[in-house]
C-alpha cells in the first residue's frame, strides 16, 4: 500500500491491487475497479515515484529472502 492524501488532509493508505488506474485531470483521480473513484492531493508523477518505489521494496525483500 502506499500513504496518499485526499482533499481534505485525511492520510490514506492504498491499496494498489484495487485500483483500475489513474489519471491526471487535471487533479489526481484515482479509479477503482468496483468503479468507485477518489482525488488525491499528489500529483500523477508523485504517486508514479511512490508505487515505483513500493514495488522496488518488494523485489529488494524477495530477493533477500531467498538467500
Amino acid at each position: 500500500m502506499i500513504l496518499l492524501t485526499k482533499l481534505d488532509n485525511t492520510k490514506i493508505l492504498l491499496n494498489l491491487e484495487v485500483v483500475k488506474y489513474i489519471e491526471s485531470v487535471p487533479d489526481t483521480l484515482i479509479i477503482f475497479i468496483n468503479g468507485d473513484s477518489l482525488i488525491v492531493r499528489e500529483s500523477l508523477e508523485e504517486v508514479e515515484a511512490r508505487v515505483v518505489e513500493l514495488k522496488r521494496k518488494i523485489l529488494e525483500n524477495a530477493d533477500q529472502s531467498s538467500k
